[in-house]
Parts: C-alpha cells; sequence; structure tokens
C-alpha cells in the first residue's frame, strides 16, 4: 500500500525540530536559527528520500541516523545541552510522526487512496499537507510556549531521556507494527485500520510525553519550593543568631564605654592614653548600628557589617525602616539578607578596596515601598531568566538567593529587576505596593 512520502516525513520531522528550537528558551539569536534550520532541511530531505528504498535491515539503521542528525542539529546548531537535545529530539520524533501519519491518513481519504496524483490534484495535495501542518504544529507549539516551557526550563538528565526515549521507542514501534509484520495480535493488514492505528497509537505517545513533562515541571517547582523555604529559614536563622549576638555586643559595648570613661578620669602616663585610644578606636567597630526604623532591618545590618570589615567592604544605608512592617519578618529577612549576600559577594572579588562599595535604599515612592541595592563590580554580570547567575561553587545553590526574593516579592504583589547600569554598577530595584 502506498505509505507516507519521505519527503513529508522530512519535513515534519524538520517542523518539529524547529518549532521546539524556536519556541522554547535559548541563548542563540533567532535568525541565526531560522539560517542553521534552513540549510539543515535541505540535508534532511535528501538523506531520507535517498534511503527510501533500502533493504529492510538497513532502514532502522538509516531511521537512527535521521534521528540522530535532529539530535546534533538540535545540540550543536541550537545551542541545547546533551541531555535536554536528547529528551526534546524524542519528543520531537513523537510528534513529527503523528503530524505526518495524520496529514497521510486525510491524503489517503481525499485524494484517491494515496495513489500518485498529477495536475491540479498535485498542488491541492501540497496546500492539504501545508495546512495539517500548520495546524498540528502550530497547537503544538502553543501548547508548549503557553502551559508546558515556562521561563526556565528544567535540567534534563539521564532519568528524564531514559523515560522519554522509553515512550518515543514504544510509540515508534506500535505505530508501525502493522507495517513489517500483519501477524501479530496488535496489527492488521486493513490499510485504512493500519493508518487509524498509527495516528492514535502516535497521539496516544505524545498525550503520554505531555503528561510525562508536566511530571517533570512539577517535580523541580517542588524542589524549587523546597530550596527557598531552606533558603527563607536560613536567612531567619542568620537573623536569629545576628539579634543574639548584637543584644550581647550592644551590653559590652555600653559596659566598656563606661569603663574607658573612668579610666581616663585617672592620671596615667602617655603609653597608657595611647593604649586606651587604641581600644575606644577598635570598640568604635561594634557600635550600634544607626536607627532605620526597622529592628529587623537594624539587626540584619548589623549582621552584614561583620562580612564587610572583613571584606573591607563600605555599606552605606538610607533607609526608611518604618515602611516594612507590612512586610513578615521572615520576608525581610528573605529579601535584605539575600540582596545583601550577594552584593557582597560581587563586591568583595572587586581589587581595589576603596572601590567596594554597597549602598541601600529603602523609601516611599508614590504608593510603593522602593529598595534597591547597588554595588561596585568589576565585570559582567552573568543573566539567566532576568536573574543574576550565582558564582558560587556549589551548583546545587546557584540562584537559589535571588528566586527566593523574587518569591518573596511576588507574595506582596511586587516586582523586581535586576541590571547592570554600567560597567561598574548592578543593581536590584524592588517596588512592593504600600497596603494599609
Amino acid at each position: 500500500m502506498p505509505d507516507i512520502p519521505r519527503f513529508s516525513t522530512a519535513l515534519a520531522e524538520w517542523c518539529a525540530c524547529m518549532m521546539y528550537c524556536v519556541v522554547l528558551p535559548h541563548s542563540i539569536p533567532r535568525r541565526t536559527l531560522l539560517i542553521r534550520g534552513a540549510v539543515f532541511l535541505p540535508f534532511l530531505t535528501a538523506f531520507l528520500v535517498l534511503t527510501d528504498n533500502v533493504p529492510l535491515f538497513l532502514w532502522l539503521p538509516c531511521l537512527l541516523l535521521a534521528f540522530f542528525s535532529i539530535f546534533l542539529f538540535g545540540h550543536f546548531a541550537a545551542g541545547r545541552s546533551v541531555f535536554g537535545a536528547a529528551y526534546f529530539t524524542m519528543r520531537a520524533i513523537v510528534l513529527a510522526e503523528f503530524a505526518a501519519s495524520l496529514e497521510w491518513q486525510l491524503h489517503y481519504f481525499f485524494f484517491n487512496g494515496g495513489e500518485r496524483v498529477e495536475g491540479i490534484l498535485f498542488v491541492l495535495s501540497l496546500l492539504h499537507m501545508a495546512i495539517v501542518y500548520v495546524i498540528v504544529f502550530g497547537a503544538a507549539g502553543w501548547i508548549e510556549k503557553k502551559y508546558l516551557s515556562g521561563p526556565e526550563l528544567p535540567e534534563y538528565a539521564g532519568r528524564e531521556v531514559l523515560g522519554a526515549f522509553l515512550i518515543a521507542a514504544a510509540t515508534f514501534s506500535f505505530s508501525n507494527l502493522s507495517f513489517l509484520i500483519q501477524n501479530t495480535p496488535f496489527s492488521t493488514d486493513i490499510a485504512r485500520d493500519i493508518f487509524n492505528i498509527r495516528t492514535l497509537v502516535d497521539l496516544g505517545g505524545l498525550a503520554i510525553l505531555y503528561a510525562f513533562q508536566g511530571r517533570i515541571r512539577e517535580l523541580q517547582v517542588e524542589r524549587e519550593l523546597e530550596a527557598i523555604r531552606n533558603t527563607l529559614s536560613a536567612q531567619y536563622d542568620s537573623y536569629r543568631h545576628y539579634q543574639e549576638s548584637i543584644d550581647l555586643v550592644n551590653f559590652k559595648y555600653h559596659d566598656l564605654k563606661h569603663q574607658l570613661a573612668g579610666l581616663r578620669s585617672i592620671e596615667e602616663a602617655g603609653e597608657r592614653v595611647a593604649l586606651l585610644d587604641a581600644m575606644e578606636k577598635e570598640l568604635e567597630e561594634f557600635r550600634p548600628a544607626q536607627q532605620t526604623g526597622s529592628y529587623v532591618l537594624d539587626t540584619i545590618l548589623a549582621g552584614k557589617m561583620v562580612s564587610c570589615s572583613k571584606n573591607r567592604i563600605k555599606l552605606t544605608c538610607v533607609a526608611d525602616g518604618a515602611l516594612l512592617s507590612s512586610l513578615h519578618v521572615t520576608d525581610i529577612c528573605s529579601i535584605f539578607g539575600n540582596a545583601l549576600d550577594n552584593a557582597i559577594e560581587y563586591t568583595a572579588q572587586v581589587a581595589d578596596p576603596a572601590a567596594r562599595l554597597i549602598h541601600l535604599i529603602v523609601a516611599k515612592r508614590r504608593n510603593f515601598i522602593f529598595i534597591e541595592v547597588s554595588n561596585y563590580i568589576e565585570r559582567k554580570v552573568e543573566m539567566k531568566d532576568g536573574l543574576p547567575v550565582s558564582t558560587k561553587a556549589d551548583g546545587r545553590i546557584h540562584g537559589y538567593g535571588v528566586k527566593s526574593i523574587r518569591y518573596t516579592v511576588r507574595k506582596y504583589g511586587g516586582t523586581v529587576v535586576f541590571s547592570q547600569e554600567s560597567p561598574h554598577e548592578f543593581a536590584m530595584r524592588i517596588m512592593i505596593p504600600i497596603r494599609e
């Protein structure tokens, strides 16, 4: 019986591949991606057309080579990771099989049982194929863009790729079983039934892959929320530790102030006076921080001053802490703790100690709480999905601090923007609506 033309199969596989490359987040300019795709289409088409009549024992190797070329295109031309390219190759194959099968089943019904057509019928068959592919890949792209891809793709690993491979392999095997072996409980020798089985099996495999992707997304969200909760808890624990330590330092500060005043009232030698001056100067480092109007913010600032002093960073603050009264303690810890940690991390890498500057602003802008943390920087900050990429060595905790900030700010209906204003200034700006 007449089967799907190889040109139609090649076009379906190319459309599926390009749909995933264009719709999903990517770092390569779209124009470059389209040019590379235009070069890939004739190569894929020529390979499938030239291997159309190979012996049966070469059919599977040639098919695997075609799939491998899609993987190579996704990995090298589209800039996907190895696991990411392998995962989306599996999905593109099943989607292409479904589109090609559906198009050919309709073609078989409308155009003389799939026999060779010429003239106006040939033009209509091409138009028919274009309409079916536009509908199928347009719908698939809309679903990927709106529901499954999100602003950030999951980090695919071997387990996800293996799952997608098993689903794709099972789908492809069962959908094409009747073309290879008719005498099985799962196959038939009636043309229309063969096409029905193939299209329905491909549709089922596609649905399973979408459900599998949804589960991957759910697990990713669960992991991120757990990491964010751990980050929030760590910042709050740090705040409580700062609170206890600073209360103790404040007591010692005032006690030593009185002791020094008493020692100064006694006549001593010049060396003793010089020693007392040195002690008083050293003690100034532990002077209670300025009052911002928020005890929580004061405590966080006092705790971060230890890290700033250790790294010879100058931290300046102009803050109306009373504006933060509507925010929960843990949320204040999350926003300011993570923001200052990131600023200290970047600023500590500045070679010139005199340029290690961090500035904090908390002010009212119209009916919003405006928060800005800016710092001097000597390098370009790598951004991913609007968030700065951490420079910490432990890849497991990359980005959870800034994600925690974004999560907390959104909880209050606010927005957060990270930007590198100039080669030497990086800033985080937050706007939170003021609520009565």
